[in-house]
């Protein structure tokens, strides 16, 4: 029976991929391997002491979604995974004299601040267990506490390899510490914010790329603002390389959205204190703080948000500026682009809402209609404008983060009628109180091209969240849902039939593709594609966890190496 719980499926396919990220490291990448490793054997000793458990103890300080394992071995080796697969790609380029050695110093020293984040959390969730469990003496705890031991081991030696000097390895492992605190204390901010929303192993996923993502703005920001007179090697290697202006305009956007209703709410608490607003809820005070939201996001979208972009990145002009500039700099094909995406959305949101609001038809097989949306939308910018297309993932997050923000505060007038749109398409793993699925579609299909940007030397790795989602999942579902007999597990809804006609179908389109991509010298090899898409295909069929926010992530990671 222990046997049997210790074998789950998910963990099998998790492991496969960990196990084939590290058997394809390269010498020079021996510390980082065996850092993932650590972590991979951490991860699963703690997903395994907190789903044993029968009083489960750390349902004491996060409320979870219902329905979800814990997922902490898929949420604590994701991103890690990417990062040990980007360096691997990194290294290549530097081998070839395609990249520089800053690039790769920049990519290490990014992959141990993901890992001591992940790391951290995991030491942090190992405490508040068995600080309640009475197994404090059993076997996962003595190898938890053996693989944190090993794996600062590793960091120090690494870096102190790398420096030959102390100051220096001790610096970065303060900045890795601080990344660590920092994902700790979001982590609970987050699942007490938004009890019921997410899985520890979801949680876990937005934390560690929340804190790089806000890590990278302060560094690079510290970096611009001292470059000049300062001769710090933690600062002015790792982020001092040229960034593109997309990127930087994507940032600034993304974290001062993010950072928003903060402000907002400071803004509130402040007016009520002045007595200029009042806190019930009466209509005059709804309007009243619909006009401080909206005067608030207009100063930081313009003012605060361009002032920093214009700080780290030389625009010559305002960034918005930049941008009118930059769209228009192609007019006929980026001006044609958008007018697609326009027809497209407002087409597909009108059919596919009348059909939610007068069919029978299964809502899962409803929203798989929006994946397919997003292969007919994405594919042809993707091939044709690349750079456009980064541009535009940037703006429909802004657009989403927005939205989701006026419908959390029921700002007028749009607050309801986003609200009671959101509805339509929801399913289990939304609430009202955040809804996620459309998040984790456009990032899904966002994220492999980010990452993507640089030096690329396997071309479909971009296409890794449009091929999955957009196909892949796509298939598996509705030939699932309509021929499916065979089930993975007795308790589960997955079916053979659904997994591998996804499988194939991503391997059908994988065969498409690659004649138009092919401008490189690149060939493929076929038995690591069939690796990759088998990997994601299972994991699909056996994650509990919101699989758009992994399989996109997990087969880009697959595709890079």
């Amino acid at each position: 029976m222990a046997s049997s719980s210790f074998l789950t499926g998910e963990r099998a396919v998790v492991a496969l991929f960990i196990a084939w990220i590290v058997f394809s490291v390269p010498q020079s990448l021996l510390s980082e391997s065996l850092s993932l490793s650590l972590l991979s054997l951490l991860a699963l000793s703690v997903e395994i002491s907190v789903d044993a458990s029968s009083s489960v103890p750390l349902s004491h300080f996060f409320k979870t979604r219902p329905g979800a394992s814990s997922g902490i071995f898929l949420g604590a080796v994701t991103l890690p995974g990417v990062m040990v697969s980007k360096l691997i790609q990194m290294s290549r380029a530097v081998s070839l004299n395609q990249s520089g050695s800053e690039e790769l110093e920049n990519l290490q020293l990014l992959y141990w601040v993901t890992s001591a984040s992940c790391y951290t959390v995991l030491a942090y969730l190992c405490f508040i267990f068995y600080q309640q469990s009475d197994s404090k003496n059993c076997a996962t705890s003595r190898c938890s506490l053996s693989c944190i031991a090993l794996y600062f081991v590793v960091c120090c030696v690494s870096f102190a390899v790398k420096s030959h000097c102390g100051w220096y390895t001790a610096a970065i492992l303060l900045w890795l510490f601080s990344h660590g605190y920092a994902a700790v204390k979001l982590i609970q901010n987050i699942l007490h914010t938004f009890p019921a929303c997410a899985s520890i192993g979801e949680a876990l996923l937005v934390t560690v790329g929340l804190v790089i993502y806000f890590g990278d703005m302060l560094a690079c920001t510290a970096a611009k603002s001292h470059g000049y007179f300062t001769a710090s090697k933690l600062v002015t290697v790792p982020y001092g390389i040229q960034r593109s202006e997309v990127s930087i305009i994507i940032q600034g956007l993304i974290i001062g959205l993010l950072l928003f209703p903060m402000l907002f709410k400071y803004v509130l608490q402040f007016l009520e204190r002045a007595s200029l607003a009042s806190s019930r809820d009466t209509v005059d005070n709804h309007m009243r703080r619909s006009c401080v939201f909206y005067i608030s996001l207009a100063c930081v979208l313009i003012i605060a948000v361009p002032s920093w972009m214009q700080l780290v990145q030389d625009f010559h002009v305002h960034p918005i500026l930049w941008v009118l500039d930059f769209v228009l700099s192609e007019p006929l094909k980026r001006l044609s682009l958008c007018i697609y995406w326009l027809v497209v959305i407002y087409v597909s949101v009108i059919r596919f809402y009348n059909i939610s609001k007068s069919s029978k038809i299964e809502r899962i097989l409803l929203r798989k209609y929006y994946h397919l949306m997003a292969v007919s939308m994405f594919v042809p910018a993707l091939i044709l404008q690349p750079k456009f297309l980064d541009l535009a993932f940037g703006a429909a997050l802004a657009i989403f983060l927005m939205l989701e923000t006026i419908r959390i505060w029921r700002i007028w007038p749009l607050g309801h009628l986003v609200h009671q749109f959101m509805n339509a398409f929801t399913d289990h793993r939304d609430t009202d109180l955040l809804v996620v699925s459309h998040f984790s579609l456009l990032l899904g299909c966002a994220l492999p091209i980010w990452l993507s940007s640089g030096f690329n030397d396997r071309p479909l790795a971009p296409f890794a969240g449009i091929l999955s989602l957009g196909i892949g999942d796509t298939m598996a579902s509705v030939v699932g849902y309509k021929y499916g007999v065979l089930r993975w597990s007795k308790t589960g809804k997955k079916t053979i039939e659904g997994t591998a006609a996804g499988i194939t179908s991503v391997l059908a389109a994988c065969s498409i593709l690659l004649p138009l991509l092919a401008t490189t010298r690149y060939v493929q090899n076929w038995f690591s594609l069939l690796f990759a898409v088998t990997i994601s295909g299972l994991l699909e069929a056996y994650t509990a966890q919101l699989d758009n926010a992994f399989i996109p992530l997990v087969f880009y990671s697959l595709l890079c190496l």
